[in-house]
């Protein structure tokens, strides 16, 4: 595969260039065509054509074959835990308060550590946008929970992001992510209190008359389909026990358990329905195939990005992160620091390399897979749940000012507090 990335052209690239421009441009210049997943299944299809044309040219289908199969063993999660949260309904009404959403997001920052990001912003996303539905200005509500819900909160364990649980299949210790939790209590602490203040500045704007419904429309909570959370605690344990085939079988059989068991009024409560995890699955499967070029030569060339210092770690693993899927960037960084450190002597610390590198790494990869809808696969899926209930949010690069505005400030905090 190394000696692949070396010999790849760079233009071989431009595939998932034109992608990434597809989803941010279309949505803007052409609704109506984006709308139809049937034209983004095709549009996937042609992009993704000549990318597999070039490895059969190659006579090397190994690199694209494996991600392939990370792609299978992606959307199955993702496709499971969609499907299993939808069959969890969260009854009553509370009031869309500043303080009542702010704890919403600090929940689901927490628990994203137990269900996984994906898992945590499955189940609290409907409830948040329920919560909220009787007010008009709630766009930084959904793009704050793909901030905390979807990226940073889950940064404590290896089951609450997937490149963490790659460094423990490669050797880092379970409870090693623990570390983590200087940098993963400023970042929330920062996060929810600038939330807070913001969110409380703009319900200021909103109607007495619309504040009023709300208010009167408070009803006590109560939970509904309380059995599919022992079906995500079994999904997040396959993850964890088993390996390819036996964890996909698993997630499926409790998928399907699930939908058989869950009453039909559930999901009809919570408007459950798949176009949003189909657009995830078709958008993904181009992402995925389109991205093998540029990872290979990532892999091969990285050492031409020059990274020597744990800040070097942490923004370029994040950087790339925020763009490729973290899961092979934060692999790639991860043998790149322990080559680093075999050939220049640096102390081999934890899994061959220092420890501030590996804790560059691990929250370059985390964090900033919240700066583009598609860092992760929760923001797209938080993203199509929005459109799919007419909740309007940001377009791709109006999602990226308000992540570059609110995050990047942060993140050069991170650093110099951190990692230099």
């Amino acid at each position: 595969m190394e000696n692949l990335g070396q010999i790849l052209p760079f233009w071989t690239v431009s595939f998932f260039v034109l992608l990434l421009l597809s989803i941010a441009i279309l949505p803007l210049v052409h609704r109506r065509f984006w709308d139809s997943n049937r034209n983004k299944a095709i549009l996937s299809a042609i992009l993704s054509l000549p990318v597999v044309i070039l490895f059969f040219r190659y006579h090397n289908l190994h690199p694209l074959l494996y991600e392939i199969k990370e792609y299978f063993s992606f959307i199955i999660l993702l496709v499971s835990l969609f499907i299993i949260s939808g069959g969890i309904f969260l009854s009553g009404d509370i009031e869309a308060t500043p303080l009542n959403n702010t704890l919403f997001l600090l929940i689901g920052g927490i628990i994203a550590n137990i269900f996984g990001t994906t898992g945590a912003a499955m189940l609290l996303i409907r409830p948040v946008l329920r919560t909220n539905s009787k007010r008009q200005f709630i766009v930084h509500i959904p793009i704050f929970f793909i901030f905390i819900v979807c990226n940073i909160g889950g940064c404590l364990t290896p089951i609450g992001d997937p490149p963490l649980f790659i460094g423990y299949l490669r050797g880092v210790p379970f409870l090693w992510t623990l570390r983590l939790f200087p940098q993963w209590i400023f970042m929330m602490t920062v996060l929810l209190i600038v939330f807070y203040f913001l969110d409380f500045h703009i319900s200021k704007r909103e109607s007495p008359q619309a504040m009023r419904l709300d208010k009167k429309m408070a009803a006590p909570v109560s939970l509904h389909g309380k059995r599919n959370i022992l079906f995500i605690i079994g999904v997040l344990l396959s993850v964890i026990l088993f390996d390819t085939p036996i964890r996909e079988v698993v997630m499926i059989g409790l998928t399907v358990f699930s939908l058989l068991s869950t009453p039909k009024e559930i999901h009809e409560q919570n408007h459950f329905n798949y176009a949003p995890i189909i657009e995830v699955a078709i958008l993904f499967a181009g992402i995925f195939i389109t991205m093998v070029p540029a990872l290979l030569i990532l892999e091969a060339r990285g050492a031409e990005f020059g990274a020597r210092l744990p800040w070097h770690f942490f923004w370029i693993t994040g950087g790339l992160s925020s763009f490729l899927d973290n899961i092979p960037t934060y692999a790639t960084f991860l043998s790149f620091a322990q080559g680093l450190a075999r050939t220049t002597g640096l102390p081999k610390e934890i899994v061959g390399m220092p420890i501030k590198y590996l804790e560059a790494i691990s929250v370059g990869a985390v964090f900033m897979g919240a700066n583009s809808y598609i860092g992760n696969g929760p923001n797209f899926m938080v993203k199509a749940i929005c459109e799919h209930r007419k909740i309007k949010i940001p377009s791709f690069f109006g999602y990226m000012l308000w992540s570059c505005s609110i995050l990047l400030p942060l993140f050069i905090i991170v650093t110099f507090v951190f990692f230099v």
